[in-house]
C-alpha cells in the first residue's frame, strides 16, 4: 500500500514564509513562497512542461528535462515570467525552485473492508489555495494529529461509493495507531483523470467528498474539468 509522506522541503517553505510574512516587511521574504501548485507534464522527447490550470501552460526556459523524470506529479513551484503577458495560455517562465507533492491514483471501494484496508482515523481539509481541483487532479491540504515522526500515515481517496454517482469520493485515513499528539499538515494529490467523462467533455463535473473529520461527518463539493480521453 502507497505511504502518506508530505513534502517537507516544500512545506516548510511555505509555513516559514507564511510565519515571517506575519511579523516582518522584507521583500525577500516572498522568495519563500511558491507561486503555484501545478501539474509536471513530461514529454516523450525527455521535455517538459508545467499545467499552470487548466488551460495554461508554463514552459520553464532554465530547465530542459523534469527533476522527477518520467513521472507526471503535482508540484508546489516558484517561477518568475519571462515576459508581462498575463492572457496567452502558453507562458515562459523560470523555475526558482520546485518539489514534487506526493501524486496518488484513487482506489476502489471495498465495502466493509474500508475500515480494515484504508483506516477510519480522522482528518481535516484546509480550504485555502493549496486545496484546489484542476487539470483531472483534487490537491489536498491536509491537517491531522502525529506523535511519531517515524510512522508513516496512509491516506486514500476511495471512489465507487455512489453507484448512482461515480463523482462521490471518500478520502480515508489510517494513521497506523499513530493517534494524539500535536496538529500537523500534508499535501497530496489524486489523479482522477480516469473518472468517466461527461456527456460534454468540455464541462467540469461536479465532485463530493465526503471524509471523517475530527468534528464529525463532513463533505465538500468542487467543479473539476477532466482532460479529453486520448483515443487509441
Amino acid at each position: 500500500m502507497n505511504t502518506f509522506r508530505f513534502s517537507k522541503y516544500a512545506l516548510g517553505l511555505l509555513i516559514t514564509a507564511f510565519s515571517l510574512q506575519s511579523c516582518l516587511k522584507d521583500d525577500k521574504i516572498t522568495d519563500l513562497r511558491p507561486t503555484a501548485v501545478v501539474t509536471v507534464r513530461p514529454q516523450a522527447d525527455d521535455t517538459f512542461f508545467l499545467q499552470l490550470d487548466d488551460v495554461t501552460r508554463l514552459n520553464p526556459t532554465n530547465m530542459k528535462k523534469s527533476p522527477f523524470g518520467k513521472k507526471e506529479v503535482r508540484a508546489l513551484v516558484k517561477y518568475t515570467k519571462e515576459s508581462n503577458d498575463t492572457k496567452s495560455k502558453a507562458q515562459n517562465v523560470r523555475i526558482h525552485w520546485i518539489d514534487s507533492i506526493r501524486t496518488k491514483q484513487p482506489v476502489p471501494n471495498l465495502g466493509a473492508d474500508n475500515n480494515t484496508k484504508y483506516g477510519n482515523d480522522p482528518i481535516e481539509i484546509v480550504r485555502d489555495w493549496l486545496t484546489v481541483a484542476e487539470d483531472g487532479y483534487l490537491t489536498l491540504r491536509v491537517r491531522t494529529q502525529w506523535s511519531r515522526a517515524n510512522v508513516k500515515h496512509n491516506i486514500n481517496l476511495v471512489t465507487g461509493i455512489n453507484p448512482q454517482n461515480p463523482y462521490e469520493l471518500e478520502l480515508r485515513h489510517d494513521a497506523k495507531g499513530d493517534i494524539g499528539g500535536p496538529m500537523g499538515e500534508a499535501i497530496i494529490a489524486f489523479n482522477l483523470n480516469d473518472l468517466p467523462q461527461s456527456t460534454d467533455p468540455s464541462k467540469k463535473v461536479k465532485l463530493k467528498l465526503k471524509w471523517k473529520s475530527f468534528n464529525g461527518e463532513k463533505s465538500a463539493d468542487f467543479d473539476l474539468q477532466l482532460r479529453p480521453k486520448v483515443k487509441p
